[in-house]
């Protein structure tokens, strides 16, 4: 580590500065995460075509969890494919897919008008029961 930066944590930290708890290791990791998010937003481009790959698996506590994947032609002609994000569903059905797939996009100013292709593993959750 850092001298400088070994200087300043944990023990000599002042007690209120430590930065250890659970929910503040959460908040820093969902601005790094928001900051990741932007940038492969501007990757993209304002008018920019994308498809996404979309997979659901379920974490240690049983809930249901939706990965999403965007691809892309990078400014340069390079395929690029960046992991977008994690949400969790209450099912896999593909009206629930949807809705939460427009929600992540809508919040992070994708349009999905601008989406021109999708894959899922697991596609019979795509019939629309």
């Amino acid at each position: 580590m850092n001298e400088e930066v070994e200087k300043v944590v944990l023990q000599n930290a002042p007690l209120n500065a430590q930065y250890i708890s659970h929910k503040i290791q959460k908040e820093i990791l969902n601005i790094y995460a928001n900051k990741v998010r932007k940038r492969i937003r501007d990757e993209i481009g304002e008018d920019g075509k994308f498809c996404i790959l979309v997979d659901e698996a379920l974490d240690d506590s049983e809930k249901e969890q939706m990965a999403i994947i965007v691809r892309f032609a990078s400014c340069d002609g390079h395929i690029r494919e960046r992991f977008f994000d994690i949400v969790s569903v209450h099912d896999t059905n593909s009206s629930t897919l949807k809705s939460d797939i427009c929600k992540v996009f809508s919040k992070h100013s994708l349009l999905v008008s601008n989406m021109r292709g999708q894959g899922y593993d697991g596609t019979s959750n795509m019939r629309g029961e």
